[in-house]
């Protein structure tokens, strides 16, 4: 039997954020590698990391993020 479909709109911002993460996660897990980046994804992620190395200051810890995010949301 199919379990009723879940209204995701009607949850909270932050809530709906927790949910995607939580997806999320479950998907890494399962797939233990599998996923892999195309070519365009893995150049993008290099040259975020090259800028990043090159201005350190410029991140932001994902703690503060996370926060300002469901902060935000609420």
């Amino acid at each position: 039997m199919d379990a009723p479909a879940l209204n995701f709109k009607n949850l909270p911002i932050s809530e709906r954020i927790q949910l995607v993460t939580d997806i999320w996660d479950s998907i890494a897990e399962e797939t233990s590698g599998e996923l892999r980046l195309s070519p365009e994804e893995l150049a993008e992620l290099r040259r975020r990391l090259a800028e990043h190395q090159a201005n350190p200051a410029s991140g932001i810890p994902w703690e503060q993020v996370r926060a300002r995010l469901f902060k935000e949301s609420s």
